[in-house]
C-alpha cells in the first residue's frame, strides 16, 4: 500500500510540474501584435494585466516547490530505507501538508483572480468604461483560456497531492502507526 501510494503520489507531482509549466508557457510567450489604425500598432502580452503576471509568478514557484517536494521524497526513500519514525518525520510531514496545502490555495486564487480579469476583458464593462479587449486581440484571450485551463487542472492535481499529505500525517496518529 505504501509503495503505491509512493508511486501514485510521484506520479501526481511530475504531472503537475507539467501542467503547471505549461500554464506559465501558455501565459508568458503568448503575445498578439494588431494595426489598429493605418501604422499604429498594438501588441497584448502578459504584461499588459497584473493578473497574468502573478499567475506567472504563481505557477513557477509551484511548479518549484512540487519539484523540491519530489527531490525530498527520493533523498528519503534512498537515505532512510523505511526507517521514517519519530518526532522529526511527524514535524516534517506536518510542515510538507501545510505547504502542499499553501501552494493549492495559492494557485487556485490566481487562477481564479485571472479568470476574473480575463472574463472582464472578454465582456468589458460599460459603467466602468472599459472597452472589450477579447474582439480584438481572440487569439492572444483563446490562448490565455487554455492557460487557465491548465491552471485550474494542476490545482486540482495538487489537491489531490495535498489529500496524500493529508493521509501520511493523520495515519501516524492512529495507534498502530498506519491505517490498512
Amino acid at each position: 500500500m505504501e509503495f503505491r501510494m509512493a508511486r501514485g503520489e510521484v506520479f501526481l507531482r511530475v504531472s503537475t510540474i507539467l501542467v503547471l509549466i505549461l500554464t506559465a508557457c501558455l501565459v508568458a510567450f503568448d503575445t498578439q501584435t494588431k494595426v489598429i489604425i493605418l501604422t499604429i500598432e498594438k501588441k497584448a502580452t502578459y504584461k499588459d494585466l497584473d493578473a497574468l503576471k502573478i499567475l506567472v509568478y504563481i505557477t513557477s514557484a509551484a511548479a518549484g516547490y512540487n519539484m523540491l517536494q519530489l527531490c525530498k521524497q527520493y533523498s528519503l526513500s534512498v537515505c532512510s530505507k523505511g526507517n521514517l519514525k519519530g518526532s522529526n518525520y511527524l514535524c516534517m510531514a506536518w510542515i510538507s501538508f501545510l505547504l502542499d496545502q499553501i501552494a493549492v490555495y495559492l494557485t487556485f486564487a490566481a487562477n481564479s483572480t485571472t479568470f476574473e480579469a480575463a472574463l472582464l476583458a472578454l465582456t468589458g464593462s460599460e459603467s466602468l468604461q472599459w472597452m472589450k479587449v477579447c474582439n480584438r486581440f481572440t487569439r492572444f484571450c483563446i490562448e490565455i483560456g487554455g492557460a487557465l485551463l491548465c491552471g485550474y487542472v494542476a490545482s486540482i492535481l495538487m489537491a489531490l497531492i495535498s489529500t496524500i499529505s493529508a493521509y501520511k500525517v493523520f495515519r501516524m496518529y492512529s495507534p498502530n502507526g498506519s491505517c490498512v
